[in-house]
């Protein structure tokens, strides 16, 4: 059986209801991406450096679609394991 916590229709250890992201929420992810470069595609790929802890970092590939297909966002590729001296480029 759940142990259930002191807040109404929370289980101690479960996350709570999903909220779209506040001001205090995205600040935090505006203080993660490190630096980017970018790739002209037909569209535009992003490749960003982001910490993720005090000596760990990710690289992310976002592309984002032309005006025309409405700037769209899509998470391409991942790279886990990279350092803080680690160069952004193409993968």
């Amino acid at each position: 059986m759940s142990q259930v916590c002191d807040r109404p229709g929370q289980v101690c250890g479960g996350t709570g209801h999903v909220k779209r992201a506040n001001a205090e929420v995205q600040k935090m992810c505006d203080e993660v991406a490190i630096a980017f470069s970018t790739q002209a595609v037909a569209g535009t790929n992003y490749f960003i450096k982001v910490q993720v802890g005090e000596k760990d970092y990710i690289h992310l590939c976002v592309f984002r679609s032309l005006l025309s297909d409405g700037y769209k966002l899509s998470l391409n590729k991942i790279q886990t394991s990279k350092s803080s001296q680690d160069p952004i480029e193409y993968f």
